[in-house]
């Protein structure tokens, strides 16, 4: 049976009361656009996470990658960013298809400090805004584009306290991959030639990514 957690909090003024109120400079960084240096950041990122969520509220969130500045903004309220080759679950597609609410955080190598876009999305076939990937990526068969109604920058201490950045730091770090995860909930053993299959799968998923010559 599964144990719940004690001492919950239940209200938003309870929880207030364990926290300072946020200063004024942090509630004036939440913007209702993308202006020239979020658009600039935008431009330099070849990875970000995009939050989605079901129906009814379950959550989930992907990572994608590509090229610096395969998201596209469109103008100051809008966005694109391609569908690339995946697992096909489509688990953020179907969330969006449901639930259009979507949060996206930007990340630059190297950069402590990320981007965090908010806004409401939707998928799109539109020939005009698939295209715009043609110079450097294969077309994708949707894009998912979000209106923009938040942006916001993220301050360094998290990613310092993570020392995500520090090449130092992960030395120190013994943690299992993705074949030993799957070989644990499987429950299949994983062998030197499947882990060279699983380098070769990921090896012709991302040359399907690149525009047909």
């Amino acid at each position: 049976m599964l144990r719940e957690f004690d001492d919950v909090i239940g209200s938003q003024s309870a929880l207030r009361t364990l926290y300072r109120d946020p200063s004024a400079l942090v509630q004036r960084k939440k913007v209702p656009r993308i202006d020239d240096a979020a658009r600039r950041l935008i431009a330099a990122s070849p990875f970000c996470l995009i939050a989605t969520a079901d129906a009814d509220g379950n959550c989930d969130v992907s990572p994608r990658g590509g090229p610096p500045g395969f998201v596209r903004p469109l103008d100051e309220h809008r966005l694109a960013i391609p569908d690339l080759n995946g697992n096909n679950l489509l688990d953020s597609l179907t969330n969006i298809v449901a639930n259009p609410h979507v949060g996206i955080l930007f990340v630059i190598p190297g950069r402590d400090e990320t981007l965090r876009v908010e806004g409401s999305a939707c998928l799109t076939t539109d020939p005009q805004i698939l295209a715009g990937w043609d110079d450097e990526l294969r077309r994708p068969r949707v894009a998912i584009g979000v209106e923009v109604n938040t942006v916001f920058v993220h301050c360094a201490k998290s990613f310092r306290r993570g020392r995500v950045w520090d090449a130092a730091s992960w030395a120190e770090l013994d943690a299992p991959d993705n074949c030993d995860i799957i070989s644990e909930q499987l429950g299949i053993e994983i062998t030197d030639e499947v882990r060279a299959a699983a380098e070769e799968s990921y090896a012709r998923d991302l040359a399907k990514d690149l525009p047909e010559q």
